[in-house]
């Protein structure tokens, strides 16, 4: 919606709309308002300000109707000036006289339910009719008691933002759930108007914009954002902040099919750098900057300015062939015996066996010793290259003392890429250091200058044929310092004796000496060196991986449980209908468990009894039936049709669906009448029930991946398997948690991934591994993106510390993402069946906090630890019956669990598991951390109590050292919770944190 308010009331600074009366006037604002690109006009029916005073609408509206338009009225109701049922019966006549909708002020006059009753008057006489909320200044309560009246859009209180400070996007976020959020405009100043105009196209889903606006902005500018809106209309793509509250400048991303990056400079006096690694590393799922080349993003923003920047899906690695085969190509041919060593090449991950693991912007910083005999000078380089890309990119590495050399590089495209470090003697820096020191001693250097001619005409005869600028250049600087002698005679090693000298060498005068030590010569010289004992590091890899395989909030649910009918099978449809719910509380990924069709042979009952009741659904783990596999449906969930539904409408709440993949059948699988060669047969004939001795679980079996009679008859197995996870990507899966895939082949897991992410490279793979640590790790480094973790049974203060430094750790830290579930469907933590609502705030804050990926089960948000005695159970588990949930019970932590997701979208530092600094409290019932951007723009520091049951205390020793202050300095503190600004006066805070707040999150501003 673009509304131009020709005689609306004012607000924030907007003057009072003039006496403009009589049909020329208002022709001409209709005319103005379809020629700037909007499709609304905003006027009041007070007969000081009404366009054709007391004659009514109709000339109005024929006026709008003409040039395409819709009017809305501008009204304050007031129930102190007239009864309810007369404002009804006003809006009636208006609606009935052709008014599109009406702008409700101080909507906080009427009770919601009056509200409720006067649209729905409305409505029942005219339908279409649209009612929108005035809403600034109103509070969150306020809001959300408005959310069922039946308006359709709320407005942002833009004009009374500072251009930095989060509440805005916090507003935006409680608007959205009143429907449509429309951004109005003030009369800000010359300089200011452009940036409010453009945020407002971008932040909100529609404008408003006072009539005579556009004579400071510009006619063509507001075109320009009104074109824009019309573009991305409905895309109901999420806006993010990037920037962290002490950046210089505000960064906000629009994702959908006209994404944008919005930069703002809040400073009316002082211009803003704008930091292009900052944001490249911040960019939402794979979307990159333009190239640096382009110039199509400023270095500096100017006092109030704004740029609106064109952002694009990362270009996807296309792998033609093997990608071992690619990955093994070298830079060069190695040459023996070389002379230069290379060691130590970091990241890397077993000597580059296995890949390391980043995210599309991520820079990846390399390192290597690199050395070679005596006094000798080399050059050092990186090189680096997507997979499918014939040609290295370089870039020269930097000396860091110690024969360690750094360099990095940035990676725009998914997939594949490989990176080596490359080495060779510096024959002239070699040359211009030996001949600096003599000069520097005092010593005769004509015979070392002598040594330079003959250097650089070996340099010139080398680059004539391929390089005529260089070879110019040499030329040049070569007749600055004479010509050499013979070479024939002078490049003799040995004079044999008996022989004569040679003629003496002419003395180097001061300016020859300079010239020969100059950077001009020192430049050229590189250019025509020809790499004497090159040699090349192995290749290492690096899979670049789309940014929700590090930041990613997962909410879990068993879709047969959402009917709204108690023990009635749930279906696809009910879980859209929770999609709003869900998305209100800030998870990006929803996971579900097999959706395909259960087995009825040996079929699990309720609390995993043996024996199945008539009505009693089963495990979903117990694939396959006569109605299909895994590449099937169960038929009670619904269609594939409205699987993919659900999958749309997943998308348009801006979350993605994640499909379990098991592979594990029931008896009733097709696979096992079709291919029984794939499965294990006892030798009395019987088939082999997947079991954990003494356990059996006699409901699935497991697919035989090796067999006695040769693998040639299992490979149509494992082709098989990977054709599954196939049909769901062609579907429009791109996440997979795997069930168990400690149990199957590491060499499968390896093929499988490679095999799907060839051709589907941003699709991700959660490893469902509660097992030994090396295996866990295995799994990730064959390719699993992501695992379950430790963190589940980590619930002591120096367990925690020593579980997440060693995550943090290379090599672990370059291959490994953590995904810290607090709870699953197969584990009710012991710590909450006793620790009760405080215990669950504690494990939420910790998995929000410490790791970029965290998830939960269903339930969670209720406090739900009903278990079976002694065990890590649930008690009435959803794995084996229906439940009903009532989300509205008392003592549930969903508003919790929503702030905490909104604090994490909003702190850069909160969306990787890197980067924890853990910080001395005297209270080993207290944890304390910080996590930091490696740009030090957003610092928090977090305190959290692990004793559910009482209030603990203790001193915090604030660590200044990361913001660059000082012990005695004072510092200006965020509380992210409660959204308040203190000051800190030194590098120690006592505080308190009780069970019923047993977290504290602050964000460093900076010094005050």
């Amino acid at each position: 919606m673009r509304i131009y308010s020709v005689h609306g009331r004012p607000w924030a600074g907007t003057e009072s709309p003039p006496a403009m009366r009589g049909a020329t006037s208002w022709e001409q604002s209709c005319a103005r308002a379809a020629e700037l690109g909007f499709d609304t006009v905003l006027t009041r029916t007070d007969a000081e300000v009404a366009p054709f005073g007391e004659e009514g609408l109709s000339q109005a509206l024929e006026v709008c109707s003409r040039h395409g338009l819709d009017l809305y009225l501008d009204i304050e109701i007031d129930p102190t000036d007239q009864p309810l049922q007369a404002w009804i019966e006003i809006l009636i006549q208006h609606a009935k006289e052709g008014a599109a909708g009406f702008l409700c002020r101080n909507p906080s006059a009427l009770p919601a339910l009056d509200w409720c009753a006067l649209v729905a008057a409305v409505h029942q006489k005219h339908q279409d009719c649209v009612f929108l909320a005035w809403t600034p200044g109103l509070s969150a309560a306020q809001i959300k008691a408005l959310g069922d009246c039946g308006f359709t859009a709320g407005f942002l209180s833009l004009p009374w933002w500072d251009y930095r400070s989060l509440w805005l996007m916090e507003e935006r976020d409680r608007l959205c759930q009143l429907g449509s959020v429309i951004a109005p405009l003030s009369n800000s100043d010359d300089t200011a108007a452009p940036r409010a105009l453009w945020t407002a196209a971008f932040i909100g889903d529609g404008l408003m914009m006072p009539a005579g606006l556009e004579d400071r902005i510009g006619p063509q500018t507001v075109m320009q954002a009104n074109r824009w809106l019309v573009q991305r209309a409905g895309s109901g793509a999420r806006v993010s902040k990037l920037s962290g509250p002490r950046s210089a400048m505000t960064a906000v991303f629009r994702g959908g099919d006209s994404a944008r990056l919005l930069l703002l400079n809040p400073d009316a006096q002082r211009a803003a750098p704008v930091d292009r690694g900052m944001l490249a590393s911040r960019m939402p799922a794979s979307y990159i900057l333009p190239a640096s080349d382009t110039n199509e993003m400023p270095e500096t923003l100017e006092p109030n300015a704004c740029a609106v920047i064109t952002v694009s899906l990362a270009d996807p690695v296309s792998l033609s062939g093997t990608a071992a085969g690619l990955a093994r190509k070298n830079a060069t041919p190695p040459l023996d015996a070389p002379r230069i060593a290379i060691e130590s090449v970091t990241p890397n991950v077993d000597a580059g066996q296995f890949p390391v693991k980043r995210t599309v912007g991520e820079r990846v910083v390399v390192q290597a010793d690199v050395f070679v005999d005596g006094h000798e000078h080399i050059a050092v380089q990186l090189l680096w290259r997507p997979a499918d890309e014939a040609a290295w990119r370089r870039a020269p590495m930097q000396a860091l003392g110690n024969d360690r050399w750094q360099a990095a590089f940035v990676p725009e495209r998914l997939g594949r890429h490989c990176y080596t470090v490359q080495a060779w003697r510096d024959a002239w820096h070699t040359y211009a250091d030996g001949l600096r020191k003599k000069v520097e001693g005092g010593q005769d250097v004509s015979l070392e200058a002598e040594e330079g001619r003959m250097l650089i005409a070996a340099a010139i005869e080398r680059v004539q044929d391929d390089d005529a600028d260089t070879a110019s250049t040499l030329a040049a600087l070569l007749r600055s310092v004479g010509r050499p002698q013979d070479r024939a005679e002078n490049t003799q090693k040995r004079r044999p004796a008996g022989v004569a000298k040679h003629s003496a060498i002419p003395a180097a005068s001061p300016e020859q000496i300079e010239v020969l030590l100059s950077s001009d010569m020192a430049a050229a010289m590189a250019a025509a060196d020809d790499k004497p004992f090159e040699v090349s590091a192995p290749i290492h890899l690096l899979t670049v991986d789309r940014r929700e395989a590090r930041f990613a909030s997962w909410y879990e649910l068993f879709p047969r449980s959402y009917s709204p009918v108690p023990r009635q099978h749930g279906r696809f449809v009910d879980v859209i209908a929770r999609l709003p719910a869900i998305r209100d509380m800030g998870f990006d990924v929803l996971y579900m468990p097999p959706i395909h069709p259960i087995g009825l042979r040996n079929r699990k009952g309720r609390n995993n009894a043996l024996q199945a009741g008539p009505d009693d659904p089963g495990s979903p783990y117990a694939i396959g039936s006569a109605e299909g596999g895994h590449d099937a449906v169960h038929p009670e969930l619904g269609t594939l049709d409205d699987f993919q539904e659900l999958l749309r409408e997943t998308r348009e709440h801006g979350m993605e669906i994640a499909l379990d993949f098991a592979i594990q059948c029931s008896p009733d699988h097709p696979w096992l009448s079709q291919h029984p060669e794939w499965f294990d047969w006892r030798a009395d004939g019987s088939l082999r029930y997947a079991e954990n001795p003494p356990k059996r679980y006699e409901d699935i079996v497991n697919p035989d991946f090796y067999t006695a009679a040769g693998t040639t008859r299992q490979a149509s197995l494992w082709r098989a398997l990977r054709d599954v996870v196939v049909f769901w990507v062609e579907q429009g899966v791109r996440i997979f948690r795997v069930d168990n895939p400690h149990t199957k082949p590491l060499p499968f897991w390896q093929w499988l991934i490679a095999q799907v992410q060839a051709s589907a490279p941003d699709v991700l793979f959660l490893s469902e591994a509660f097992t030994r640590p090396k295996m866990m790790y295995r799994l990730a480094k064959v390719g699993f993106t992501q695992s379950y973790t430790y963190f589940t049974w980590r619930n002591d203060k120096s367990g925690l510390q020593a579980y997440l430094t060693e995550l943090n750790t290379a090599p672990v830290a370059d291959f490994f993402r953590p995904n810290f579930f607090v709870n699953t469907p197969d584990i009710n933590p012991l710590f909450l069946q006793t620790s009760g609502r405080p215990g669950f705030l504690i494990r939420a804050a910790l998995a929000t906090t410490m790791s970029g990926l965290w998830g939960m089960y269903s339930g969670f948000e209720l406090c739900e630890a009903d278990s079976l005695p002694g065990k890590e159970e649930y008690r009435d588990s959803e794995k084996y019956q229906f439940r009903t949930w009532d989300w509205d019970r008392p003592g549930n932590i969903i508003d919790e669990i929503s702030r905490l997701n909104h604090i994490r979208r909003s702190n850069p530092a909160l969306q990787t598991h890197l980067g924890i600094r853990f910080h001395r409290v005297d209270n080993d019932q207290i944890v304390f951390f910080s996590k930091a951007t490696e740009e030090g723009d957003n610092i928090v520091l977090v305190a959290i109590s692990l004793d559910p049951f009482a209030r603990q205390g203790g001193t915090l020793e604030i660590p200044v050292d990361l913001w660059g202050g000082e012990p005695d300095q004072s510092t200006r503190l965020r509380s992210l919770f409660d959204d308040g600004v203190f000051v800190l006066h030194d590098d120690r805070q006592y505080v308190e944190l009780g069970p019923d707040r047993p977290f504290l999150l602050w964000s460093v501003l900076s010094p005050a």
